[in-house]
């Protein structure tokens, strides 16, 4: 009879601990959930030579030496980061999240754990993050910090170049344990300096969550900062879904998710790289990835003198006018209603009151939307307030099937990127289902 009742306390306990934990994870993302766009900041020493971030000596581009010579050239000399903030804010964008240290192991702070930085080895010598954390949290914007778990450089981590390893980790786990120390001191370092608001790791691929300690880098990090909130590359330990330069096709299954997308094909600033998006291309990939819920985290590369290239200004400030004017349809939304319904994106305000559906192009004739139980109280365009007239056809008096939903969209209120139009209901969204009986 004790073991059964010690048995039903457990798991009473267990579901306890669970619920906590969700909901205190869903008050900690509540804001990114919110926040829909972050920009995203690769910037290092590969900007001098402009060549691939760390992979580039990795996967024999270039010998180590000559990568390393790019210290030699990097100057952050038009370095202004009030500009840099002020930028991401006209975005758009409610976070930014930049490269501390990449996979070469060159940090961007004056870290006392290594003398390989900026501030003691290249011509910048000084820190790089501490004022453009500053300048982001002047514009309200929240501060997340990338930080590379693999460390290409330190002569502790067992990897060195593809196919190349300095030891087996098995077979020297001193060695191994130093790294780790390593690793929680110059973590620690960045909570403590710079104390962010979002911690996006990378490199978790290469070792074991175990190997990591990565659940005693989630504690470390909780313990600092109970509303901090961590990206999934912590094998496991991680609040929500990172999918990286691919559009998700279905809703992903994580809660929360943000895809990290760069605005021509290279993270850090390469100049023969042209292949930049437009700013619809830019605009049409958000659209589809609010609707399905997820956030997106587009990046940009900055020279290695601190300016940023006039195309990815150009950008972001075409896509930060864009927001500006349909902002009621994006912040403070949730994800939309399924293409069944309606071929295009969309997004749904928190109450599920409010649909917003966002055309694409020109339409030909009325658009059409579908399987709407809800009475339509009226259709306007966001960011002008235009009543927009609609018709419904094909619905039956002595049938459940809703009727098909007609809008007029006149010339005159398209927008030259994405028009958004919203639709007020007489209640919370009810979508028919005929396959439910």
């Amino acid at each position: 009879m004790n073991k059964i009742i010690y048995i039903l306390l457990a798991i009473t306990f267990s579901f306890t601990t669970f619920s906590q934990e969700t909901t205190g994870q869903d008050q900690r993302l509540e804001w990114f959930k919110d926040a829909k766009l972050g920009i995203f900041i690769h910037w290092g020493i590969y900007s001098v030579n402009g060549i691939d971030e760390s992979w580039s000596f990795y996967n024999n581009l270039i010998s180590y030496e000559d990568y390393m010579k790019q210290l030699n050239g990097f100057t952050a000399s038009n370095y202004d980061p009030a500009f840099w903030a002020n930028l991401i804010k006209e975005s758009g964008a409610k976070y930014a999240v930049i490269t501390t240290k990449h996979h070469d192991g060159v940090a961007l702070w004056n870290s006392k754990f290594s003398d390989l930085n900026v501030v003691k080895k290249t011509p910048a010598g000084r820190d790089l993050i501490k004022p453009f954390v500053s300048n982001l949290r002047k514009n309200n914007l929240k501060v997340g910090l990338y930080y590379s778990l693999l460390d290409w450089s330190n002569p502790d981590y067992p990897n060195f170049k593809i196919n190349t390893k300095r030891y087996d980790i098995d077979s020297d786990s001193i060695r191994w344990n130093r790294f780790v120390k390593f690793n929680f001191n110059q973590i620690e370092e960045i909570v403590d300096n710079f104390k962010p608001d979002l911690m996006w790791f990378d490199g978790d691929w290469e070792q074991t969550a175990e190997k990591w300690h990565a659940k005693e880098i989630r504690e470390m990090l909780l313990n600092k900062n109970k509303d901090i909130i961590i990206n999934s590359r912590l094998r496991g330990y991680g609040d929500y879904a990172t999918p990286e330069q691919g559009l998700p096709i279905h809703k992903p299954k994580s809660k929360y998710w943000e895809l990290c997308m760069t605005m021509n094909d290279s993270w850090g600033y390469q100049g023969n790289d042209k292949n930049y998006k437009t700013p619809y291309q830019i605009i049409r990939i958000f659209a589809d990835v609010i609707s399905l819920g997820g956030n997106l985290l587009l990046d940009i590369g900055p020279k290695q003198d601190g300016t940023i290239p006039e195309e990815q200004v150009n950008i972001l400030q075409e896509l930060g006018k864009w927001m500006n004017k349909n902002k009621q349809a994006i912040f403070s939304t949730k994800a939309g209603i399924p293409r069944d319904y309606f071929s295009g994106p969309s997004t749904l305000s928190k109450d599920g009151k409010t649909l917003y559906l966002f055309i694409n192009g020109k339409p030909n004739g009325p658009i059409m939307l579908k399987g709407i139980i809800n009475k339509i109280n009226r259709i306007w365009v966001v960011g002008r307030g235009t009543k927009l007239k609609h018709e419904i056809k094909m619905k039956a008096w002595w049938s459940k099937i809703p009727g098909l939903v007609f809008i007029d969209i006149p010339d005159n209120v398209l927008d030259k990127y994405m028009t958004v139009i919203g639709i007020s209901l007489d209640g919370e969204i009810q979508l028919f289902d005929n396959n439910k009986k």
